[in-house]
């Protein structure tokens, strides 16, 4: 058995292989040309899936298409939220729908209890970061959990949807699928549930193909929703589809982790910063001495510094490739990978921080249209 998984937990190294066998994950067979070209899904970061046939489906024959994803307003934007918001740029380029939810309830429950800052931080790290990754917010449907539409009609179809559901759950239903259980998160995840299938009510766009892009952690709830969506009739709800990426290590190596900042590079530290965490932080995968390293050769698959620049630097796969091989090869030590990945991340941040000087108009003004 692999280590607990849940939404509020995850362990610090994981197989992504028993994982896929335990949760009953499926590898991708022949894809549309279009994914094969998205450098998430060619280097297999993106890993699994359940039922992503009908995505795949809809998006050669040009059908509509829901992609839903949600965001925990606990902390900094960082890199492995940058991930998720690629993923939300490249379905919204393919034709779909993307929907956004605010986890501000759930994160009310489980994390910090001031929904004044939950909103800001919203707003002020997410919204802002994925308008300037390039995501057109006048085609998604933004929302928060604790306030999901001014129209009354759609909101009161979103909550009593929420309500509904629990009459097709049981509690030892959710011991079995979340561990430790508390009210709060039982409420929380009957909202995430509602979250995903929502979509398809005919108050917003009617039964269709709904894509969530998760990693592992996020996948109690999805099981739970596929459930819950198949047991509750009169709604005739289209099985979910999901995806499941490989989790960015943090600096340190295992998860990053939005409440400690030396785990992680944000998109709104400065060059420099970054820099320095790095060379200070990021985990090695080199030998103890240069003699051993150039004998033996370092380790790129546990070395932060090449993980960054395979996630998210280095969309070149034969340059990929080629540090790859010298670095193994011992021929590319540990201080120049790490240089390689600070002066790519500069040059990121710094363009990074022009395009959120864009955007900071546009967003305050779909922020007051929407009433947020």
């Amino acid at each position: 058995m692999i280590s607990k998984i849940t939404p509020w937990e995850v362990p610090s190294k994981i197989d992504y292989g028993k994982l896929m066998k335990e949760f009953g994950l499926e590898s991708f067979g022949k894809l549309p040309e279009q994914f094969n070209k998205n450098m998430l899904f060619r280097r297999k970061i993106i890993f699994g899936h359940r039922d992503f046939s009908r995505i795949a489906t809809a998006v050669e024959n040009k059908q509509p298409f829901v992609m839903m994803t949600g965001l925990m307003p606990s902390g900094k934007f960082h890199f492995g939220h940058k991930m998720v918001a690629e993923q939300m740029i490249f379905y919204q380029k393919l034709g779909a729908k993307v929907y956004i939810t605010v986890a501000d309830v759930e994160a009310y429950n489980s994390r910090i209890p001031d929904m004044g800052q939950l909103r800001t931080t919203a707003i002020e790290e997410y919204l802002m970061n994925y308008a300037a990754l390039g995501l057109d917010l006048r085609k998604c449907d933004f929302y928060f959990q604790s306030m999901r539409s001014k129209d009354g009609k759609k909101a009161s179809a979103y909550y009593s949807l929420a309500n509904m559901l629990a009459r097709h759950v049981t509690f030892n239903e959710f011991k079995a699928i979340y561990g430790d259980i508390s009210p709060g998160k039982m409420a929380s995840s009957l909202l995430q549930a509602s979250d995903m299938l929502h979509a398809q009510l005919p108050q917003f766009e009617g039964p269709m193909p709904v894509v969530v892009p998760v990693g592992c952690d996020q996948d109690p709830h999805l099981r739970l929703a596929r459930d819950m969506s198949q047991r509750i009739k009169g709604f005739n709800f289209i099985q979910l589809s999901s995806t499941y990426h490989k989790f960015m290590p943090g600096l340190k190596g295992g998860k990053m982790s939005s409440s400690d900042p030396t785990s992680y590079i944000a998109l709104t530290d400065s060059p420099e910063e970054a820099s320095k965490k790095i060379m200070k932080y990021a985990f090695s995968g080199g030998r103890d001495s240069l003699e051993e390293h150039r004998k033996k050769g370092g380790n790129p698959d546990v070395d932060v510094s090449f993980q960054m620049l395979k996630f998210a630097l280095e969309p070149d796969d034969d340059k990929l490739s080629a540090i790859y091989n010298n670095y193994k090869d011992g021929k590319l030590l540990s201080g120049e990978l790490k240089q390689i990945a600070t002066e790519k991340i500069a040059a990121f941040l710094k363009e990074h921080r022009q395009k959120m000087e864009k955007s900071r108009v546009p967003v305050q003004r779909f922020v007051e249209e929407q009433g947020f």
